[in-house]
């Protein structure tokens, strides 16, 4: 049995999915950058940068926590969920852009979170070393609350200004693919666009996205709708591949 079982792993086809906030807008969580550049009314540069936790370290507690209790009742739709449930037939490997974990509630069990993760908090003084990092769910992170190197928490987000320490991990997997599938972002922001140059140059690229902003290509197909719809349009494609 045990042969058998790793003979199947070995032949399953392995997909790197890259998602952006259009997987999680239909599950109710506001795309990052809005069109008038605020993000729940705060402009990115005084809740989202490096600079800033320096400048006005409540404000951000106060912004991510409010962020953290509302993601509390939010629910993956139809596209976390159909990642999850393919697991049985592929193995999946999603890289997200995103910092909700609607992934892992969904299912899915290899998730590399680029940007971070809302429902962690870290050390102010070393934000990449996971020693310090803290599982906090849906908890407030409070001015004096320490990390294990004594330095004062923060959220576990990678702001504007630092290094994305998951992005090499990321790369790997990418090189790897059998297939790959985009859901939801608008492949402009580095270096997590960057990503699509580690795929084989015949890997077969399927993009989801109600207004897809990429040019046409011999390996890309376009599936111009919502994710909660347009995932399982991607994934009839797939299997008859």
């Amino acid at each position: 049995m045990g042969r058998l079982y790793n003979y199947i792993i070995e032949i399953m086809k392995k997909i790197v999915v890259l998602t952006g906030a259009g997987i999680s807008v239909e599950s109710g969580i506001k795309a990052f950058r809005s069109e008038d550049g605020l993000w729940e009314n705060h402009r990115v540069e005084d809740v989202a940068t490096h600079s800033a936790w320096f400048r006005n370290p409540q404000l951000i507690l106060d912004f991510y926590n409010t962020m953290r209790a509302q993601l509390e009742s939010k629910q993956p739709n139809r596209a976390h969920i159909c990642l999850a449930e393919k697991e049985k037939d592929y193995e999946i490997v999603v890289v997200t852009q995103n910092v909700d974990n609607l992934h892992e509630r969904a299912g899915s069990t290899h998730v590399i979170h680029l940007h971070g993760e809302l429902t962690k908090a870290c050390s102010s003084s070393n934000e990449i070393d996971e020693y310090c990092f803290v599982d906090i769910g849906y908890k407030p992170i409070k001015m004096g609350d320490k990390a294990k190197d004594g330095s004062q928490l923060r959220p576990q987000i990678v702001f504007f200004e630092e290094a994305v320490p998951n992005i090499e991990p990321a790369a790997r997997q990418v090189e790897t693919a059998d297939i790959m599938i985009i859901i939801g972002t608008s492949m402009q922001v580095y270096p997590a666009a960057g990503l699509i140059r580690y795929a084989k140059r015949d890997t077969p690229i399927f993009f989801v996205d109600p207004k897809p902003q990429v040019q046409s290509q011999p390996n890309l197909t376009i599936i111009a709708e919502p994710a909660s719809t347009g995932v399982d349009k991607a994934f009839e494609l797939i299997d008859k591949l």
